[in-house]
């Protein structure tokens, strides 16, 4: 019995999130735009994160960023977030901030910040309402069972967005496709700008019907947030397609397109 509640003990201890209290340091002089990619995680981390870092540092230097990755929920403070132009939350998952932190970015974002939440940002701070409610507008649920990773057609809604624009009308493409709590597509606020075919891999009776896969919407004095559900596998990272998606949807949420 003691050994069992000593394994008990120990489990709670490891799985318990860790708040970060110590800022990261000044990231010093930004190019034209400064890009922060929050990675931390409190669940399962994807392995493409680290591609995903790469990636956007490669598209920053060929776009005039400034990108600094960290894990530290620490930015998270009125001082280091007023550096930067856009969030990208890359695969986080479970708990990654605590209540100042939120705040703090609450604020950032009603006050002009820009977000681009990829992937398993939907798997993020279930216990934070205005995350899932207010900035993204749902929460992720459950994905197919395996393969996780299959085959679909995407659906382009939107043409002229520049996240999406340059996408043929139907993308096909191979991810894991996340299912969420609700559809965003009954919310005037959310836009949606590409849904996936569900016909196309196999959901089953776990499926949505109407599956909204991107979408984003302008809330506060100026905030701009953008949500992919793509982005679960290395590859993605490689493919011209997504990452032009990603260069689009950084410079939508900077307010540099419209």
């Amino acid at each position: 019995m003691k050994r069992y509640l000593l394994l008990i003990a120990l489990c709670i201890t490891s799985c318990a999130t860790p708040y970060d209290t110590d800022p990261p340091a000044d990231p010093g002089e930004m190019e034209d735009l400064g890009v922060l990619v929050f990675t931390k995680i409190a669940g399962f981390r994807h392995p493409s994160i680290a591609g995903g870092v790469v990636a956007l540092k490669e598209l920053g230097a060929t776009q005039n960023w400034t990108v600094i990755e960290t894990q530290n929920g620490a930015a998270f403070n009125p001082t280091y977030l007023s550096r930067f132009d856009v969030v990208v939350w890359l695969s986080t998952t479970w708990d990654v901030l605590d209540e100042s932190q939120q705040v703090a970015f609450e604020t950032y974002m009603e006050t002009g910040g820009g977000f681009v939440g990829i992937h398993a940002a939907a798997d993020t701070e279930y216990d934070w309402p205005w995350f899932g409610e207010t900035l993204l507008g749902t929460w992720f649920t459950t994905h197919p069972n395996f393969p996780n990773v299959r085959m679909a057609d995407v659906i382009v809604e939107d043409t002229t967005h520049p996240a999406t624009a340059h996408l043929p009308p139907v993308w096909q493409r191979e991810d894991e496709w996340y299912s969420f709590a609700n559809n965003v597509r009954d919310n005037p606020d959310f836009h949606v700008l590409a849904s996936v075919d569900e016909s196309t891999y196999g959901i089953g009776e776990n499926g949505m019907g109407d599956h909204p896969i991107i979408w984003c919407r302008e809330l506060g004095d100026g905030g701009r947030a953008l949500y992919t559900g793509l982005g679960h596998t290395e590859a993605s990272f490689q493919e011209e397609a997504f990452r032009s998606h990603l260069v689009g949807a950084i410079h939508w949420a900077a307010g540099l397109a419209d």
